[in-house]
């Protein structure tokens, strides 16, 4: 027997859906990159993924879904709340089947490395401070990327170029 999602689920699907769509279709037709220095996805070359396209889409989807998801140090599911590789495994296990390591120290290894130029929908975007990985969030287009931030606060879509990431050391992996 299918399960309905618990209301506080169904209510954030039915009001971030539409938010999410524009989004992807943002993505889809996006011109100049919020940070006139960065260049997001503008690339020719190819990288190999473990995502169909299908599968990449539908993770960006389920990520901005989650938008306003109560952030919980060491959670995992959206009824408990995320932190930032919590959210990270749950998207990809639910949107694509496929098991993304737990902490963003392994997260910072999964994959292929790309350049910022070759970025898409449904990459990993992970920070670096003094070297070590320290924060971790999926990347939905147009310089966008979800993610978890912190205690008190909640899962949201942020800029890359904002002040505050744009000053952070940023990585891009894909899955």
């Amino acid at each position: 027997m299918i399960q309905s999602p618990p209301a506080h689920v169904a209510l954030r699907l039915v009001t971030v859906l539409p938010v999410a769509m524009v989004v992807v279709l943002l993505q889809a037709c996006s011109s100049t990159p919020p940070n006139p220095n960065a260049t997001y996805g503008t690339s020719t070359r190819s990288f190999t993924s473990r995502l169909t396209p299908y599968q990449a889409a539908d993770v960006t989807l389920n990520a901005v879904s989650l938008v306003g998801t109560p952030y919980r140090r060491g959670g995992n599911t959206p009824e408990n709340g995320f932190d930032c590789s919590g959210l990270i495994r749950y998207v990809y296990k639910a949107s694509a089947g496929v098991n993304a390591p737990r902490t963003v120290a392994q997260l910072s290894d999964w994959g292929q490395a790309i350049p910022s130029d070759s970025v898409q929908t449904g990459d990993l975007v992970v920070f670096t401070l003094g070297g070590v990985a320290s924060h971790a969030g999926i990347y939905v287009g147009d310089g966008r990327f979800v993610h978890a931030p912190s205690t008190g606060g909640e899962v949201r879509l942020d800029q890359l170029a904002s002040k505050y990431w744009s000053r952070q050391t940023v990585a891009f992996r894909r899955p």
